[in-house]
């Protein structure tokens, strides 16, 4: 058990930093699409979108890339686990706000550039709260691998 549980947080660590590389590479490809799609929402939400489109942006390319780095380097791989979870749960709490509460228009969120498309809503939430799993797994099995040694 405790060899499947050291498999399992290897692939969900690589495979979520892959995730964030990516996601973070995917809206660098789009760039200004993607400060139009946080303009809009940061609109949706009354707040002086020409002002924080730019540093919301980077700021989010910056966490994902972030994040990513913890999951990799090992003495980090907790912290990038809790820095994971984070960000899911608050790119999920987003999408359903802007949804639920804001009433806001369908927008093509960007999460993954222009390679896979998502609107924000329930489904984009869904997914990120599924991607919640691996992270415990990252979280808890990297814990129990150190008490072990």
């Amino acid at each position: 058990m405790h060899t499947l549980i050291k498999v399992l947080v290897q692939i969900f660590r690589f495979g979520l930093a892959a995730l964030f590389l990516f996601t973070a590479g995917a809206k660098l490809w789009i760039l200004q699409k993607f400060v139009g799609n946080v303009a809009e929402l940061l609109s949706s939400s009354n707040i002086n979108y020409e002002r924080w489109q730019w540093p919301v942006t980077i700021a989010v390319i910056a966490t994902e890339i972030l994040a990513a780095i913890l999951l990799i380097v090992p003495r980090t791989i907790r912290l990038g686990a809790l820095l994971s979870a984070l960000l899911l749960i608050g790119f999920s709490a987003f999408a359903l706000y802007y949804v639920y509460v804001l009433h806001g228009e369908p927008l093509e969120c960007g999460c993954f550039g222009n390679i896979i498309g998502s609107q924000l809503g329930i489904k984009t939430a869904l997914r990120n709260l599924v991607l919640l799993i691996p992270v415990l797994i990252v979280f808890c099995g990297h814990r129990s691998q150190n008490s072990l040694r």
